[in-house]
């Protein structure tokens, strides 16, 4: 990348730091609504991907470099990832943007976030996408709030818990999932095309996207489909997966007493997503995309007893299911560790399948969910940009004070 002074260019100056696929696509589309709200009188900066670049910011180097997950891919390359945290500082302390928006991976972003602090504390710092210092580490939110000028949350809870506990500017801006739930019809659709009646009872499994996940969840899952389709003959399974894991998951289901349609195709999966009576899935943000689908589920999940052990001492909060904890409520049956078995999972969801008044409540806990999230309301993307341009605004306005 070339170290040369970028022409002078209209409107203010916003550098977003991302490092890794999913930010990457969350700055993209912070970018558009930006360029759509500042009629494209703004320009970028700093560290992304494919996406954003294709936004119109040159990234100061590839996202690639820094993009690893687990310390067996972090150790060999971490000279290279230290070298690109104090390029990143350096360039944001000479460029001087109105603003920096830091969006998710935390290990690196508020690294840097802490040191442009140090160095430049004129900048303002905009965390898009908090860690979940709410489940655990709760200290680390006073911490942040000492170089975050504002956090842009994407859970409503968010906002109440960094005011209470860090006096730290908190916005609600909503899930990225709220603008992937299914189009109207797409599960009649899907229906349709699989040959599933409307009043087949239809089953997503969906048993994660790792590959530890779907080694220690499969086979239970499969023994759970089993009993249900012994109870239930017409049962229909579908099984969404990603194609990291597709082979272990085609190879797991081959045992399974019934047959399973796997999809890949991310318009497909929504599309399933419409069509479900009920969902069994691992626990994480599947439960909120299926929570904003109005997919009555149970959720089920195992790791190992150590590590087990010790996320039960850490955990500060009362469930792992986003929708139990946006709804301050126990809607979602969990089963969790030990109580994670064939038995437990096939009576969680034997009433979700049948048209009975716990499938009812259910989904009117959904409802609530989504008008809890704004599901009907402004998209995530342009809610987040005017919640930056409002702190741009801000430091319009104290501008003179700074240049004293």
């Amino acid at each position: 990348m070339s170290e040369a002074a970028e022409p002078v260019k209209t409107g203010p100056h916003v550098m977003l730091v991302a490092g890794e696929p999913s930010g990457d696509a969350l700055g993209a589309e912070l970018m558009q609504g930006l360029k759509d709200l500042l009629g494209g009188q703004v320009h970028f900066s700093g560290v992304g991907g494919t996406r954003m670049e294709a936004e119109g910011m040159s990234s100061i180097f590839p996202m690639t470099d820094i993009s690893v997950m687990g310390v067996r891919e972090v150790i060999p390359r971490l000279p290279l990832i230290l070298r690109r945290m104090k390029l990143t500082v350096d360039r944001a302390v000479a460029h001087k943007p109105d603003v920096m928006v830091i969006i998710d991976s935390p290990d690196f972003t508020h690294f840097v976030a802490r040191f442009v602090k140090f160095r430049a504390p004129q900048i303002p710092i905009v965390n898009y996408v908090s860690p979940s210092v709410w489940a655990w580490r709760r200290g680390r939110a006073k911490a942040m709030a000492k170089y975050l000028r504002r956090v842009m949350a994407l859970l409503p809870f968010e906002p109440a818990f960094f005011q209470a506990v860090a006096g730290l500017d908190c916005v609600y801006v909503g899930h990225p999932a709220i603008e992937r739930v299914p189009t109207a019809g797409a599960g009649a659709r899907f229906r349709a095309e699989k040959g599933i009646a409307a009043e087949t009872p239809l089953l997503l499994v969906l048993p994660g996207s790792r590959t530890n996940e779907v080694r220690r969840l499969l086979k239970l899952f499969g023994e759970t489909v089993g009993r249900l389709h012994a109870e239930m003959p017409d049962l229909r399974v579908v099984l969404p997966t990603v194609p990291h894991v597709r082979d272990a998951v085609r190879a797991g289901v081959q045992g399974w007493s019934v047959p399973v349609d796997i999809v890949e195709d991310e318009r497909e999966k929504r599309a399933a997503f419409d069509a479900a009576t009920a969902a069994l899935a691992a626990s994480g943000t599947v439960s909120l995309e299926l929570g904003l689908a109005r997919v009555p589920m149970v959720i089920g999940y195992r790791v190992d007893p150590f590590a087990g052990a010790f996320i039960g001492r850490m955990l500060k909060v009362p469930s792992v299911v986003l929708v139990n904890l946006i709804l301050d409520r126990p809607s979602v049956r969990e089963y969790l560790q030990q109580n994670c078995t064939p038995a437990n999972l096939q009576q969680g969801l034997r009433p979700l399948l049948k048209d009975t008044p716990e499938r009812a409540r259910a989904i009117a806990d959904l409802d609530e969910l989504r008008a809890v999230m704004g599901v009907e309301g402004e998209p995530p993307s342009k809610r987040a940009a005017r919640a930056v341009i409002e702190v741009l605004e801000t430091r319009a306005l104290q501008a003179p004070a700074h240049s004293q």
